[in-house]
Protein backbone atom coordinates (compact mmCIF):
# COMPACT_ATOMS: atom_id res chain seq x y z
CA UNK A 1 0.00 0.00 0.00
CA UNK A 2 1.34 3.43 -0.95
CA UNK A 3 -0.86 5.85 1.03
CA UNK A 4 -4.00 6.40 3.06
CA UNK A 5 -6.04 9.54 2.42
CA UNK A 6 -8.96 11.01 4.35
CA UNK A 7 -11.35 13.03 2.18
CA UNK A 8 -14.60 14.92 2.80
CA UNK A 9 -16.78 15.08 -0.30
CA UNK A 10 -19.60 17.61 -0.83
CA UNK A 11 -22.27 15.32 -2.31
CA UNK A 12 -24.64 18.27 -2.82
CA UNK A 13 -22.15 19.68 -5.36
CA UNK A 14 -22.21 16.55 -7.57
CA UNK A 15 -23.98 17.46 -10.83
CA UNK A 16 -26.59 14.75 -11.44
CA UNK A 17 -26.00 14.85 -15.21
CA UNK A 18 -22.51 13.43 -14.67
CA UNK A 19 -23.69 10.27 -12.89
CA UNK A 20 -22.99 7.23 -15.08
CA UNK A 21 -24.43 3.75 -15.02
CA UNK A 22 -21.83 0.99 -15.02
CA UNK A 23 -22.02 -2.33 -16.81
CA UNK A 24 -22.98 -3.89 -13.47
CA UNK A 25 -26.03 -1.58 -13.23
CA UNK A 26 -24.58 0.45 -10.34
CA UNK A 27 -24.43 4.26 -10.52
CA UNK A 28 -20.98 5.87 -10.46
CA UNK A 29 -19.52 9.35 -10.33
CA UNK A 30 -16.05 10.05 -11.71
CA UNK A 31 -13.87 12.54 -9.91
CA UNK A 32 -10.16 13.32 -9.76
CA UNK A 33 -8.03 13.29 -6.62
CA UNK A 34 -5.03 15.63 -6.44
CA UNK A 35 -2.25 15.31 -3.85
CA UNK A 36 -0.11 18.40 -3.32
CA UNK A 37 3.45 18.39 -2.01
CA UNK A 38 2.64 21.06 0.59
CA UNK A 39 -0.31 21.53 2.96
CA UNK A 40 -2.57 24.59 3.05
CA UNK A 41 -3.29 26.63 6.18
CA UNK A 42 -5.80 23.97 7.37
CA UNK A 43 -3.30 21.10 7.08
CA UNK A 44 -4.88 19.75 3.89
CA UNK A 45 -2.94 18.57 0.86
CA UNK A 46 -5.60 16.54 -1.00
CA UNK A 47 -8.40 17.86 -3.22
CA UNK A 48 -11.23 16.22 -5.15
CA UNK A 49 -12.46 17.80 -8.37
CA UNK A 50 -15.08 16.87 -10.93
CA UNK A 51 -13.39 14.82 -13.67
CA UNK A 52 -13.07 16.81 -16.88
CA UNK A 53 -13.33 15.59 -20.45
CA UNK A 54 -10.48 16.21 -22.87
CA UNK A 55 -12.57 18.96 -24.47
CA UNK A 56 -13.15 20.67 -21.10
CA UNK A 57 -9.42 20.57 -20.33
CA UNK A 58 -8.49 21.96 -23.77
CA UNK A 59 -11.07 24.76 -23.36
CA UNK A 60 -9.46 25.56 -19.98
CA UNK A 61 -12.79 25.17 -18.19
CA UNK A 62 -12.32 25.89 -14.47
CA UNK A 63 -12.25 22.85 -12.19
CA UNK A 64 -15.22 22.25 -9.93
CA UNK A 65 -13.91 21.47 -6.44
CA UNK A 66 -15.94 18.84 -4.58
CA UNK A 67 -13.97 18.30 -1.38
CA UNK A 68 -10.61 18.23 0.34
CA UNK A 69 -8.61 16.22 2.84
CA UNK A 70 -5.15 15.11 3.80
CA UNK A 71 -2.71 12.23 3.45
CA UNK A 72 -2.68 10.47 6.81
CA UNK A 73 -0.07 7.80 6.02
CA UNK A 74 2.38 7.02 3.25
CA UNK A 75 5.22 4.60 2.75
CA UNK A 76 6.82 7.24 0.53
CA UNK A 77 6.27 5.18 -2.61
CA UNK A 78 3.12 5.79 -4.67
CA UNK A 79 3.17 4.04 -8.06
CA UNK A 80 1.28 4.70 -11.27
CA UNK A 81 -1.56 2.29 -11.97
CA UNK A 82 -1.18 -0.08 -14.90
CA UNK A 83 -3.30 1.03 -17.85
CA UNK A 84 -5.58 -1.64 -19.27
CA UNK A 85 -5.72 -2.21 -23.02
CA UNK A 86 -9.03 -1.38 -24.70
CA UNK A 87 -10.58 -4.65 -25.82
CA UNK A 88 -12.78 -2.93 -28.41
CA UNK A 89 -10.01 -0.82 -29.92
CA UNK A 90 -10.29 -0.16 -33.64
CA UNK A 91 -8.01 -2.21 -35.83
CA UNK A 92 -5.22 -0.23 -37.48
CA UNK A 93 -5.42 -0.38 -41.29
CA UNK A 94 -1.92 -0.56 -42.78
CA UNK A 95 -2.70 -1.04 -46.51
CA UNK A 96 -2.13 2.62 -47.39
CA UNK A 97 1.22 3.08 -45.59
CA UNK A 98 4.07 4.19 -47.89
CA UNK A 99 6.53 1.54 -46.67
Amino acid sequence: MGALINLSLRVDKLPKEKFVQGKDGAVYYNFTIGVNDESNQWGQNVSATDSQTKEEREAKKPKSYLGNGNVVWTDGNIKLADKKQESNAKELVTDDLPF
